[in-house]
């Protein structure tokens, strides 16, 4: 009687599992961006709304949620329902190095959020105000030493931040770090003459390059970037193996049915690689970079312990 009896309850919750899956979505679902507007994912999440929204067939929102450095949006959704109508789109590599610069978190990334979708790569451009009178990384370095140079961050312990520090301790440069709550006033203080260089991701950074509005004196990958040919890399400029970039991917609560996150998965990588999505973002310096659930746990887990080293090295702890 016992084992009829397991065997039925068994049956329903896999019917339930399946009578859910197949009604989701059957209202609006939520993207959460912990950042300002403007920002690289911000600017990615705007470009997948409307997309996602025609291909589920419901109401797609971005809302910016911006505040401690990115962990009060991401804590929002690690704590909503794993239903599938609250998600989570973010730099990666800036969520991957909380853990290492925060002493305390109300959230676990590993246990509390599941990757669903990997979804562009850009890497971060080293810029400045062009007032600012140096056109390449050795000039900055010698300017920095004769004069303050105030660096915009988009958050303290940022990807940006680290990147900021590596480059400053390898090149001997001395600059001064203010923290902001995201790249957009990070890009905007800068333009403003307020900060006089910042380290950001291409994808927000470019268009300001593009328009005069900023000068750009690096670029923070292996190669030259094709729509920044005359631009040398920061790793042929002196700080040989230099590389850092900006990873926006979509995570979910942890829990939320395999299902979901499987068309979820499905429809982000299929409209991520549309045509007329994958041209919008490379003309502004993003490469799509798609990775499977599995994929993604995996990536993060790597880069968690590749920042951690980082961040020991470097000393930086926050509250």
């Amino acid at each position: 009687m016992g084992f009829t009896r397991s065997i039925l309850v068994t049956a329903a919750l896999l019917v339930a599992g399946a009578t859910h899956a197949q009604e989701w979505p059957s209202k609006p679902i939520r993207i959460v961006v912990p950042y300002t507007p403007g920002g690289s994912s911000d600017i990615i999440a705007r470009a997948i709304s409307e997309p996602l929204a025609a291909a589920l067939k419901t109401t797609v929102v971005v809302e910016n949620k911006p505040g401690a450095n990115g962990n009060t949006g991401t804590d929002l959704v690690a704590k909503s329902p794993a239903d599938g109508y609250t998600l989570l789109l973010c730099d990666v590599g800036a969520l991957a190095i909380t853990p290492s610069v925060y002493t305390k978190l109300p959230f676990d990334p590993s246990k509390d959020l599941r990757g669903v979708s990997m979804l562009a790569y850009s890497p971060h451009l080293l810029v400045v105000h062009p007032s600012v009178p140096a056109n390449n990384l050795k000039e900055l370095v010698e300017l920095s030493k004769k004069t303050k140079l105030n660096f915009a961050v988009t958050a303290l312990g940022s990807a940006p931040h680290l990147a900021g520090v590596a480059v400053e301790r390898a090149s001997s440069a001395k600059w001064e770090y203010i923290p902001y709550k995201g790249g957009s006033q990070a890009i905007q203080d800068t333009i403003a003459g307020q900060t006089q260089v910042l380290m950001n991701g291409m994808l927000a950074t470019l268009p300001h390059v593009q328009a005069g509005k900023l000068k750009v004196l690096g670029v923070s990958r292996s190669a030259r970037a094709a729509l920044l040919p005359e631009t040398a890399t920061i790793a042929e400029q002196g700080v040989k193996g230099f590389e850092s970039g900006t990873w926006q991917g979509v995570l979910v609560p942890s829990g939320t049915p395999p299902a979901v996150l499987a068309k979820l998965s499905a429809e982000l990588t299929r409209i991520i690689r549309s045509p007329e999505v994958r041209s919008r973002l490379s003309a502004q310096g993003a490469e799509v970079y798609t990775m499977s659930p599995t994929e993604f746990s995996q990536f993060y887990e790597r880069e968690r312990a590749k920042w951690a080293s980082v961040v020991s090295q470097s000393g930086i702890k926050l509250d």
